[in-house]
């Protein structure tokens, strides 16, 4: 399979994991940036991901979207950067990753976008339950664990990590010590610093 990856994105989107994600796995990558409104509804793009949104990949003519699954596809098919999990690591690498795509995307969304919070009967239809519930248990977690997955950073912090520390930043997600520490760890590392730079650098320059 050829190795050259093709990135869709937007500075403004969730496109910025995807790219933290290439820049850990040190895949050849280009970058077609969309702009909202135009490009990214366009037919062209829309036979890519018909949803119009960012981001995506094309890698060996297969395509994936879904930021959680990008992650996940290059750590498997890049296993020389070791951010796959070790098979002691699997069951929380996994849960953590379905987790901040799931419940605590939804949880967010919700409570501080929409200003929805299910009542005690709704919160049991939900699979987030509540905002509080959500953050509560990823605290717990990282009191106990320098990464998602143990001690080892691997692609499930690149997801969780955006996620995280996007909220901290804006506000939706409180900023409680292991959330802060967390973010501070990861937006550390030099893949992040590097994926960083060139989205700025492209907002800049729009």
């Amino acid at each position: 399979m050829p190795e050259n990856v093709t990135l869709y994105t937007n500075p403004q989107s969730r496109g910025r994991i995807a790219r933290w994600m290439l820049e850990e796995v040190g895949a050849p990558y280009q970058v077609e940036v969309l702009e909202y409104g135009s490009s990214i509804k366009a037919s062209t793009y829309l036979k890519i991901n018909p949803m119009g949104k960012v981001p995506a990949i094309v890698h060996g003519g297969q395509v994936v979207t879904e930021c959680a699954a990008i992650c996940a596809y290059l750590a498997e098919t890049f296993p020389q950067a070791e951010l796959a999990p070790l098979p002691d690591e699997r069951a929380s690498y996994y849960r953590w990753m379905f987790f901040a795509a799931g419940p605590l995307e939804s949880a967010v969304t919700d409570f501080k976008v929409f200003e929805i919070e299910p009542d005690t009967e709704k919160q049991m239809m939900v699979g987030y339950g509540s905002y509080k519930a959500v953050l509560d248990n990823l605290s717990s977690w990282l009191k106990e664990h320098t990464y998602v997955a143990g001690e080892r950073f691997t692609a499930a912090d690149v997801y969780v990590g955006s996620q995280i520390n996007w909220g901290v930043q804006f506000g939706t997600i409180e900023k409680r010590p292991e959330f802060v520490e967390y973010a501070q760890r990861v937006a550390a590392r030099d893949a992040y610093r590097r994926a960083t730079e060139k989205d700025d650098a492209l907002m800049e320059n729009a």
